[in-house]
């Protein structure tokens, strides 16, 4: 290698070291895989949760209450009509694996 190409490969070498400290960047002149990608990127989760009103369904027991209730008695209802879901072991599957 002649001395010129050396004093050029440096040269380079030093601008590229310059640019990466001016602009924040990361040097990685081996070109392994890095996870600076990923953690370079902005946070999202406190974003995304704030998209998002509060919801008093999940904070509130008497509301949980209330729906469990709404749906046993829907439930029953259909039970009542013949509509219900069938017992355990005599649905669809069962009654095709019989024939």
């Amino acid at each position: 290698m002649s001395l010129k190409n050396l004093l050029a490969s440096a040269a380079v070498r030093g601008v590229t070291e310059a640019r990466a400290a001016i602009f924040g960047h990361v040097l990685n002149p081996t070109g392994q895989r890095s996870a600076h990608k990923i953690l370079r990127k902005k946070l999202i989760g406190e974003k995304v949760a704030s998209w998002y009103p509060f919801d008093i369904k999940k904070a509130d027991p008497q509301i949980m209450a209330r729906q469990e209730q709404e749906r046993l008695s829907k439930l029953e209802m259909l039970k009542r009509r013949g509509k219900g879901p069938p017992k355990k072991g005599q649905g669809r599957r069962a009654v095709k694996r019989n024939k």
